[in-house]
């Protein structure tokens, strides 16, 4: 019974992984969409929304039934635990994932993002990107050296951000308010992406040390 249990906590962290690389799949695609003005895309990354959330569903069922009927506890307890809340961080990304694909699918069928913006967007969907990547390779291998890595990356993101600000309150800007605030979000949506991928990290630093960072 303890092999089987232990099987089924080792297939929650594939799957797991395995939904990491769907939603790192569905932030590029929405990123695609967004720069190349490409409406089939963007309505895939939205339709594919579903099929993030009802993974994320049937992991976190399975994590309650393990915790309901095999009652865990220290490193168990804590890989479960970590399991749940960074599932909402992947299916919040995914979220985020969509409402990129929904700026560029407004603005059709012109790019949502100037053309002078293109370089800091994709930037920011570089780090976005790296930053999944790593969140997945911490998870997979228990890597806290790798989670205080991504810190880093953390910090670049938000350099970027910083860049959009600068490049819509200076006085070049003519482009409008609506245009103005489409690149205010998408700002907003890159960071938070990565913002969670960090909240990933510091989860499986809990799982490892029991302490939160």
């Amino acid at each position: 019974m303890r092999d089987q249990y232990y099987e089924q906590l080792d297939a929650i962290v594939d799957d797991l992984v395995d939904l990491t690389g769907t939603v790192r799949g569905a932030v590029a695609d929405a990123t695609k969409a967004l720069l190349q003005a490409d409406g089939q895309i963007a309505e895939s990354v939205i339709a594919g929304d579903k099929v993030i959330d009802e993974a994320t569903e049937t992991i976190e069922e399975r994590t309650l039934l393990l915790l309901a009927t095999q009652q865990p506890v220290a490193t168990d307890l804590r890989q479960l635990v970590a399991t749940l809340r960074m599932l909402a961080d992947l299916q919040r990304m995914g979220d985020l994932s969509v409402h990129v694909a929904k700026i560029a699918r407004r603005r059709m069928p012109e790019s949502a993002v100037p053309a002078h913006l293109h370089p800091t967007i994709l930037s920011m969907a570089s780090v976005a990107d790296s930053m999944i990547d790593s969140a997945s390779r911490i998870v997979a291998n228990r890597d806290v050296a790798k989670a205080a890595q991504l810190e880093a990356e953390d910090d670049e993101m938000d350099q970027l951000r910083k860049e959009l600000f600068r490049a819509l309150l200076g006085d070049s800007w003519d482009h409008g308010v609506e245009p103005a605030v489409d690149i205010a979000l998408l700002g907003r949506y890159y960071e938070r992406i990565g913002d969670h991928a960090v909240s990933m990290a510091r989860r499986v630093v809990y799982l490892v040390t029991g302490q939160l960072s």
